[in-house]
C-alpha cells in the first residue's frame, strides 16, 4: 500500500535536524513494535513502496526494515503528531521485528501482552494445532465460543459480588481470552475494539448513558 506523502502535514524538519523519530505500531493489534529515524528520502521510499524504510544512523544510509529478512514492515497508515516533528506507522509486519527474532522490540510495553495474546488466538485459528484448547474452540464453532463468553461473562459478575478480589481476577481473565477467541471468529480482533472505544470517547454523542 502506498501513501501519498503530499497528503501528510509538512514536517519540521529543520526542529529534528532532518531526521524524525518513527514510532512502529502492529495496525492488528496495536503492538508497539520499534523505534526508527526517517530523513525526508527514507519517508519518501516509505509512502512509494509501502515498506517501512528508516535512515540508518549506523550505517549512514537508507535501510529498508526486512532488506536481509524479509520481515517487512507493510504500511497501513502514516500519522504526524501535533508537533509536526515524530511519526507514528500503523504497519503490518510479515515476521518478527525485532532483530533478536522477538515480534517486539519492546516486550515489556504497556498493553503488548494483550496484542500478544490477540495475536496468539490470531495463529490458532489459522494453524489449529492438534492439541491447542484455543483450536478446539474454534473447531465447536462461533454459537459454543459465544456460549463460553457469556458463562465467563456471568462469573465474572458473580465473582465481583460474592469472591475475593483474587477470583474475581481470574473470571475476568477468562473472559477476556475467551471474547478474543469470538472477535477473531469473527474476523475482528482487540483493534477494531480499540478503534470503537476511541470513536467513542472522540464523539460524546456515540457514548452509552
Amino acid at each position: 500500500m502506498s501513501i501519498d506523502m503530499s497528503a501528510l502535514p509538512a514536517l519540521d524538519w529543520a526542529k529534528v535536524d532532518g531526521l524524525v523519530p518513527v514510532i512502529v505500531q502492529d495496525a492488528s493489534n496495536l503492538r508497539v513494535l520499534m523505534l526508527g529515524y526517517m530523513d525526508q528520502a527514507a519517508l519518501q521510499m516509505t509512502c512509494d513502496s509501502g515498506k517501512v524504510t528508516f535512515f540508518s544512523r549506523t550505517k549512514q544510509r537508507l535501510w529498508m526494515k526486512g532488506e536481509s529478512s524479509e520481515n517487512y514492515l507493510n504500511v497501513v497508515d502514516i500519522k504526524v503528531d501535533c508537533d509536526n516533528d515524530t511519526l507514528l506507522v500503523l504497519a503490518n509486519p510479515d515476521g518478527p521485528t525485532c532483530h533478536k527474532g522477538t515480534a517486539s522490540c519492546f516486550p515489556a510495553a504497556p498493553g503488548n501482552f494483550l496484542a500478544e495474546l490477540d495475536a496468539l488466538v490470531a495463529r490458532r485459528k489459522a494453524d489449529m494445532p492438534e492439541g491447542s484448547y484455543t483450536s478446539k474452540l474454534f473447531t465447536k464453532g462461533t454459537r459454543h465460543i459465544a456460549q463460553k463468553v457469556g458463562e465467563e461473562g456471568v462469573e465474572a459478575a458473580l465473582a465481583a459480588v460474592a469472591q475475593t478480589p483474587e477470583e474475581l481476577t481470574g473470571e475476568a481473565a477468562d473472559l477476556i481470552f475467551h471474547l478474543t477467541v469470538l472477535l477473531r471468529d469473527r474476523g475482528l480482533g482487540l483493534a477494531d475494539v480499540i478503534t470503537l472505544l476511541k470513536a467513542r470517547h472522540a464523539d460524546p454523542s456515540l457514548l452509552h448513558d
